[in-house]
């Protein structure tokens, strides 16, 4: 039996399957999910569990270059993309660009997870990357 790390085994399978540049994208509770994408839905109330929390587990088990949110989250709701923004450390890249874009590339996503926030443009879009594992010779 698993008991560390990543416990949902939906999760755990979506984080196996993604490569470098991948997407996984976090949503909220009313995100229009693309039916060609696998959605894993893990809400299970109003609010519960918030993409701020969903974003704390995976970065436990999941390495990011890249995180992408709506400009509208940052004009609307900037406590909410300062948190996003640094979920997986200062130095991951952000990218913020309008809503209408940020839902078609969701489109290009490997997985998306719903979860039951309610917080208005509080998606966030994971690229992922190499962690620190990688060896180089040089810089």
């Amino acid at each position: 039996m698993k008991e560390v790390g990543m416990l949902n085994g939906h999760i755990d399978s979506a984080l196996t399957r993604q490569g470098h540049g991948d997407l996984m994208v976090v949503v909220d509770a009313g995100f229009a999910c693309p039916d060609h994408v696998e959605v894993i839905d893990i809400a299970l109330r109003e609010g519960v569990p918030t993409v701020l929390e969903v974003l704390a587990e995976l970065r436990n088990v999941h390495s990011v270059e890249k995180i992408v949110m709506a400009s509208e989250t940052r004009d609307h709701n900037p406590t909410h993309f300062e948190r996003a923004a640094t979920a997986f450390g200062k130095r991951v890249k952000i990218e913020a660009v309008p809503h209408a874009e940020f839902k078609q590339r969701s489109h290009q996503a490997k997985t998306i997870i719903r979860t039951g926030d309610f917080t208005a443009w509080g998606n966030v879009m994971l690229v992922s990357g190499a962690g620190n594992r990688w060896k180089k010779e040089k810089e």
